[in-house]
């Protein structure tokens, strides 16, 4: 049986390899997102902090003038810090929805080239069957043929 050689095999390489290189990059971008989701989330936790910590300064007997003026003032920063994580993780999630496009057209192409090269390997197996059953056809007719001249 002669062996099966699948002629867009490099192609199909490529194709296995710039998958994983998409698929590593989309661990990368998704990674970042998380790093900076974990910022914000920092953010929100800070900013309930010093909410916590108004309420606690605004209920004492004696007031503070100036702890809670650096309060609300630490609260307006945590505001702007928050918008403007916001914004970075947004970005982000902009970044990792397009690497996911690009690694989901990668599989779709390099499934593609799997299923062509599946259908040639069949299309090989046929045509060695039909060889196979050709030689066979040919080897009784030869047989066939010694064993009649023999009994002439």
């Amino acid at each position: 049986m002669a062996k099966f050689v699948y002629r867009m095999q490099s192609i199909l390489n490529i194709k296995q390899k710039t998958e994983g290189q998409i698929k590593m990059e989309y661990a990368a971008a998704q990674s970042e997102l998380n790093r900076q989701q974990d910022i914000l989330d920092d953010y929100f936790r800070r900013k309930d902090n010093y909410l916590l910590e108004a309420e606690n300064l605004r209920n004492e007997e004696k007031l503070n003038l100036q702890d809670i003026l650096d309060n609300q003032y630490a609260t307006a920063q945590m505001d702007v810090m928050i918008a403007s994580q916001a914004q970075v993780v947004k970005m982000h999630e902009e970044i990792v929805e397009k690497i996911r496009v690009r690694l989901t057209r990668a599989i779709q192409e390099r499934k593609m080239q799997e299923i062509l090269r599946d259908r040639a390997f069949a299309e090989f197996i046929e045509e060695e069957k039909q060889e196979e059953a050709k030689e066979n056809d040919q080897r009784i007719s030869y047989t066939y043929g010694q064993r009649q001249r023999v009994t002439n």
